[in-house]
């Protein structure tokens, strides 16, 4: 027997995440969404994760261009964060960004980027699991990242706990 959804969501409400953005394109549409489930898979090759749900317009994006983007945010992009959760908008309007490999709008602002060409899908549930290589990455400034918790979006403490 499995544990009720509503325990499910409870629990995995305590763990904080850090809070991404994935973009991607075809060469005709671009879009993107905020994902929660991120992570690196392997240093060598260097590969990441990131799951998707399984009725999102942006896996056939990712399947037809054959790569996508990971945006790291910022303390202060929650609004951003919430453009990209959305539905049925056009996500991109008014921000500046630049098309990045397989046609995936990089953002500028951002904590950190990385280009991911997919390597794996991975059915799981009811989302997919993506498996991509890291083709290019960079960081692009110096700040704190946006933090998830308990269905609210949370900063670092000031002080690091040694």
């Amino acid at each position: 027997m499995s544990v009720q959804p509503d325990t499910f969501r409870r629990v995995l409400a305590r763990f904080a995440s850090g809070v991404t953005v994935v973009t991607m394109s075809d060469g005709i549409l671009a879009t993107g969404l905020t994902v929660s489930a991120f992570c690196s898979v392997s240093l060598n090759p260097p590969y990441i994760l990131v799951c998707i749900n399984n009725t999102s317009t942006a896996l056939d994006l990712v399947r037809k261009s054959g790569g996508f983007a990971v945006h790291i945010l910022t303390e202060d992009q929650a609004d951003l964060s919430k453009r990209f959760a959305s539905q049925g908008t056009d996500k991109l309007a008014g921000l500046t960004y630049q098309s990045g490999l397989y046609g995936a709008p990089v953002l500028d602002d951002v904590l950190a980027h990385l280009e991911c060409s997919l390597v794996q899908e991975i059915p799981a549930g009811d989302h997919f699991i993506l498996i991509g290589q890291v083709e290019r990455g960079d960081v692009h400034q110096d700040a704190q990242p946006l933090l998830y918790f308990t269905s609210q979006y949370r900063q670092l403490a000031s002080t690091p706990i040694m």
